[in-house]
């Protein structure tokens, strides 16, 4: 049975600071670098689930790598380099407490927003007689607040501006950078065999210039759907295939569970966990077009910490 890495404590070179975090672990050093490791801790409804899903942090690991490496002609990104498959590099930026969401289609919490009556959405303005899992005219973007603990929460722009959150300058620049970056992942997706239906971006600040950091156009951060039965799915008005972290979610509210106080996480048993890490696998191989090798997950820490130290007494 594959193990899960779901906690580290990591004693790196130049080690100031650590910070744990949903799914990563995040190590400050002494010259302004973070070391970030992308765990097989799941979360969902910002709760941190019991189980870890093996090989799912490294799974994410490299496809946020990939897909930074495939826009920084958009936006400079945070990432320096990636000396294990579980982690990566990059530059310390000062983090804006927004997360920039754009949508494509009408899915996810912004179906169950509107099937319960709700037509202003972060300031965009919905149309009634929308179906689940239609194409929006122009994707839409739908800015949430970024909460240290409990629920991100929906805003609009103005109160983002009126908040401070963001200057109005800067926030101009995110929509635009927002829009170009799912252009960019939609290209991609479509060479695959997929639909990037939406997704969220973070963005830092380092010497007054705007850089994309943590993951992008991963299935944490994404949802995809199969292309080629997208049209005859939605025309029956049936649920999509999709690849992303929904199907976690959906598993969770079939068993009474949405993070809402009170309510308990269903057992996650090992078959369970094999599961989802099979379903992380598949998006992997469909979103790179490489088939994914499993190595021994034994000593995954130690791994990562003589990868790491190798690496940060090259430089």
């Amino acid at each position: 049975m594959a193990q899960a890495l779901t906690k580290t404590n990591l004693s790196l070179p130049g080690q100031k600071s650590v910070y744990h975090g949903k799914v990563r672990d995040v190590y400050t050093l002494e010259d302004d670098r973070l070391v970030m490791v992308v765990t097989d801790r799941i979360s969902a409804f910002d709760v941190i689930l019991p189980e870890g899903i093996p090989y799912k942090g490294e799974i994410l690991n490299k496809i946020a790598a990939t897909n930074l490496d495939a826009t920084k002609d958009i936006v400079p990104n945070w990432k320096i380099a990636t000396p294990d498959p579980m982690v990566t590099v990059g530059h310390k930026c000062e983090p804006l407490k927004i997360e920039m969401i754009i949508r494509g289609y009408i899915t996810g919490s912004a179906w169950r927003a509107y099937q319960a009556g709700e037509r202003d959405l972060c300031g965009v303005k919905l149309p009634e007689g929308l179906v689940e899992n239609q194409k929006f005219d122009h994707p839409i973007i739908t800015p949430t607040t970024k909460a240290d603990s409990g629920h991100d929460e929906n805003i609009t722009p103005e109160e983002i501006v009126r908040q401070g959150l963001v200057s109005a300058e800067h926030y101009k620049q995110l929509e635009e950078i927002t829009y170009k970056l799912f252009e960019r992942g939609t290209e991609i997706a479509k060479k695959r065999g997929l639909i990037l239906v939406d997704t969220k971006y973070e963005f830092g600040i380092k010497d007054g210039e705007i850089m994309l950091i943590d993951e992008i156009h991963t299935p944490d951060s994404s949802r995809y759907f199969y292309a080629d039965s997208y049209e005859e799915l939605f025309e029956k008005r049936m649920p999509q295939r999709q690849l992303s972290k929904e199907f976690v979610r959906k598993w969770l509210i079939d068993h009474g569970f949405q993070g809402e106080k009170g309510q308990a996480v269903p057992e996650m048993t090992p078959e369970y966990c094999a599961s989802v890490t099979e379903r992380y696998i598949e998006l992997y191989e469909h979103i790179t077009g490489e088939t994914f090798v499993k190595h021994p997950t034994d000593d995954l820490e130690g791994r990562i910490e003589r990868n790491l130290t190798a690496w940060l007494n090259e430089q």
